[in-house]
């Protein structure tokens, strides 16, 4: 689904960020990005969506090059954007609205799209529902909790049925049993879509809970990939578990490790 190859990136002036990195991400994986901060992690993201550019090497979603953002990417912030004059359910179908002033141009929207009113709004009422914020449609962004406007970003990402997520820390400005909440609702979306999808997060237990995969990058030049196996991501019942608190403290000692630092 992604392949990364040969990867180099920094921003101007500064210390490489990735050099000659290179990484493979197969279509319906679920993925976590973590590592201390300024180590890339939103970087890696961005240069995925298509809005930042590498400074030498490719990335391929797809089998296509990223040289620009892809219509079929949907991408998740921390800030959640909503647009404060439009109702949720307004904001949700905000993507449909753009793609009909574009057409199928195959740049701004994918090249089968078709204009379809019902079908949006069956897309819409959908996914307002699976989300738990039917009820809230003709509420605006001010009149909602930060739980109710992230679940509300997340449905306008989703009714525009992407082949790829990639999410930036989307969980991270809510209090603990909203983010907890929203976590098992990104598990049960993975069961049952099988969804490719990229989390970055700062907290090693979010990580840990949604990543079937864990990368974990270093605050120094990033040049080969530290993946971890997480096979027990989406289990109900993780958080209670001996082995989740012990793939915490793996990822923990990855990330404070003076010898990843060494080899970097």
């Amino acid at each position: 689904m992604i392949d990364i190859e040969t990867l180099s990136f920094r921003y101007r002036d500064r210390s490489p960020i990735f050099d000659s990195f290179s990484l493979a991400i197969h279509k319906g994986e679920a993925w976590s990005i973590i590592g201390p901060s300024g180590c890339g992690k939103t970087t890696l993201l961005y240069l995925m969506a298509g809005l930042n550019r590498p400074e030498a090497g490719v990335i391929r979603v797809a089998g296509a090059p990223i040289e620009r953002p892809r219509p079929r990417t949907g991408l998740v912030l921390q800030d959640h954007g909503l647009l404060p004059w439009a109702t949720v359910e307004e904001n949700t179908k905000l993507g449909f609205k753009i793609r009909g002033f574009y057409g199928p141009d195959g740049k701004h929207s994918p090249e089968d799209t078709q204009k379809d009113p019902e079908a949006e709004g069956a897309l819409t009422r959908h996914w307002l529902s699976w989300l738990g914020i039917d009820h809230l449609r003709e509420k605006y962004p001010a009149e909602l909790s930060r739980g109710q406007r992230q679940r509300a970003a997340i449905a306008r990402t989703l009714v525009l049925s992407p082949d790829l997520l990639l999410m930036d820390e989307p969980f991270s400005a809510l209090d603990a049993p909203i983010r907890e909440e929203l976590q098992r609702v990104m598990n049960r979306f993975h069961r049952e879509t099988g969804l490719t999808s990229l989390t970055v997060t700062h907290d090693i237990e979010e990580a840990v809970v949604l990543g079937e995969k864990i990368l974990v990058l270093s605050d120094t030049v990033n040049r080969a990939p530290t993946i971890v196996d997480n096979p027990h991501a989406g289990d109900p019942d993780l958080r209670m578990s001996k082995k989740f608190m012990e793939q915490c403290g793996t990822l923990r000692a990855l990330i404070e490790s003076p010898s990843r630092k060494e080899k970097a």
